[in-house]
This record gives C-alpha cells, sequence and structure tokens, in this order.
C-alpha cells in the first residue's frame, strides 16, 4: 500500500550508531527516561504489540517510523532483551533515577550515626539487588533459593563494608566523611553484582555471532559483561555523590540553611537527582549494550565447538546487562 511504513527499518538494533560514544548516550537517555515508569500497563502493552508485529512482518496501520522508534524504546525501557519478560518497575533503568535520587540524598544526608548508615546501606543494597537481578544477562532463571544467598550476601557483604569505612573515616577531616558514603557504594557494587549475577559466573551467558545466532554459553563474557557494568555503576556514583557533599559542605556554613536545616534533605536530594539525570544514560553508554569479544578469549572448549560448527566466525556478541 502506498505510503505504508517500511519493513526494512532493524528495530532490533538501537536507533543510533552504537560504535560512537554520542550514539550510545543518545540511545541511554531514551532508556533511562524517568518519565518512562509513569506508563501505564496498556501503553507498554501497545509498544509492545507494535514491536513484536514489526518484527514479524506487519505494520500498524498509519503508522510513522518515529512512533515506531517511539515504540521500540518503550519496549526497551519496560522488558528484558533476553527473556522478553516485562520487567519489575522499580527494576527498570527508568526507575534509576527517581530512586537513586530518593536512596542517596538520604545516604549523603544521615551518615552520621552507625544505624544510619547501616539502614541506608541495605536500603540501597537491597534496591541495588533488584536492579542487578532485573537487568541480568541471559535467559536462565534463577531459584528462590540461589536468589535468597545471592541477596543475603551481597546486602551483607555492602553493609559491612560501609560499617568498616564509617569508622575509619572517624580520624580524618569531617568533609572527608562526607565521602564515606561513595566510597561504601562503590565498594558494595563490587560485591553485589557479582554476587546476584553468579549464575552468569558459573554457568556463562548466551554469546551470538552477528546474525544473532547462538553459539553456546560463555564464562568468560559474563565476567567481562560484569566487570563493564561494575565500572558503569560506579562512574553513576561519582557525579551524585561526590558533587552534592561538597556543596552541601559549603551550603551548611550559611545563614539560612543554619535557620531552616529541614532544607538539607530536600536540597541533597534535588542535587543528587540533577547529577543523575546526566549520569545515568552517560555511565550506561561507557561500554556497548551488545558488548563483543574474540573467540580467542572463550573458553578453549567453547572456542573449538565454534570452530566445529561456524568457522567463519571471528568474534562473538553477549548482552552485557545494565
Amino acid at each position: 500500500m502506498s505510503g505504508e511504513l517500511s519493513l526494512n527499518i532493524d528495530i532490533k538494533e538501537p536507533r543510533w550508531d552504537q560504535g560512537t560514544f554520542m550514539g550510545r548516550a543518545k540511545h541511554f537517555f531514551m532508556v533511562t527516561d524517568p518519565r518512562n515508569v509513569l506508563l501505564s500497563s496498556e501503553t507498554l502493552d501497545e509498544a509492545r504489540v507494535i514491536v513484536e508485529n514489526y518484527r514479524a512482518g506487519t505494520v500498524k496501520p498509519g503508522l510513522t517510523e518515529d512512533e515506531l522508534w517511539r515504540a521500540k524504546y518503550i519496549y526497551d525501557s519496560a522488558f528484558h532483551p533476553d527473556t522478553g519478560e516485562k520487567m519489575f518497575v522499580i527494576g527498570r533503568m527508568s526507575a534509576q533515577v527517581p530512586m537513586n535520587m530518593s536512596i542517596t540524598g538520604c545516604m549523603l544526608t544521615f551518615y552520621r550515626t552507625t544505624p544510619a548508615v547501616v539502614f541506608w546501606q541495605w536500603v540501597n543494597q537491597s534496591f541495588n539487588a533488584v536492579v542487578n537481578y532485573t537487568n541480568r544477562s541471559g535467559d536462565a532463571p534463577m531459584t528462590v533459593n540461589q536468589l535468597g544467598v545471592a541477596y543475603v550476601s551481597a546486602t551483607t557483604g555492602a553493609v559491612v563494608t560501609a560499617l568498616g569505612l564509617k569508622s575509619l573515616a572517624t580520624r580524618l577531616p569531617p568533609i572527608a566523611s562526607r565521602f564515606v558514603p561513595f566510597a561504601a557504594v562503590a565498594a558494595a557494587n563490587c560485591i553485589n553484582i557479582p554476587f546476584m549475577r553468579q549464575r552468569e559466573l558459573k554457568y556463562g551467558i548466551p554469546v551470538l555471532d552477528e546474525n544473532g545466532n547462538r553459539l553456546g554459553e560463555s564464562t568468560n563474557a559474563a565476567k567481562q559483561a560484569i566487570v563493564q557494568v561494575v565500572v558503569s555503576r560506579i562512574g553513576m556514583a561519582v557525579p551524585a555523590m561526590a558533587i552534592p557533599p561538597v556543596i552541601m559542605n559549603a551550603l551548611e556554613k550559611r545563614a539560612f540553611m543554619k535557620r531552616f536545616p529541614i532544607l538539607n534533605a530536600p536540597v541533597q536530594v534535588g542535587l543528587v537527582g540533577l547529577c543523575l539525570v546526566f549520569a545515568t544514560p552517560l555511565c550506561c553508554a561507557l561500554f556497548p549494550q551488545k558488548s563483543s569479544m574474540s573467540v580467542s578469549g572463550l573458553e578453549v572448549e567453547l572456542q573449538e565447538r565454534i570452530r566445529q560448527t561456524s568457522p567463519n566466525t571471528t568474534t562473538v556478541y553477549f548482552n552485557k546487562g545494565l
């Protein structure tokens, strides 16, 4: 039919070139858009129908290219790329800014007492555990027992790390103690993410050829994916947890902040939110979502299998997770 949308648009891939940082940044500004959290189930399901029908060769009458891409990004923000399941709402990347600005703001405000440190680190690591599980790579499910062990290990390790750093900070200047939450979060990310994704480290994640054909599962690819995610998550925390403490340290000396100390938490949360709006997508963009590695970097057994079944393949691709 004249004027009907072409079926040649590749919506399996992002709209912008993922070989460049700018292209990845534009992609993740769309995926992490906090407004997507407010979308109704009906809107999400409608986007899913549009995307799945288009992939199957059916175009909704009157659909424009911009509407197709909008549906694709709504779909990407709410549905897991490997399993296709609708993700738990607070585990979606679009929930990162509103959730993290609240939790991080409170962590930076209430850092002086041990009970406050324990409580807010537990809240933060519980939230991170949900995010890490929701955005895991691969399509193999975790049992309730595996999930429980991973959660307890991750949150306990993170809280113990935070308390250890807090005790060290008592011998440092006051401004240094403000950075204890950041140091704790950075260290905790190195614990939480591998624990919550330990199944990938044990059994591997799917690796594909350039045409999307599944070649097997690789633990080496899982290690690379998890390292990249840890680096990105720590990067996200740097502006949000390093800039507000410096600003708040100066503001708290002002007369109006001394007169209205109740403003401390809202101002802190606002500053964190402003940092996260930019830090979240930009740090997600540090590495391509569809990561890659040379076949020679895979396990020996998998290398042999690929050489036999797909001898021309020199590079494999995998979803690194977020």
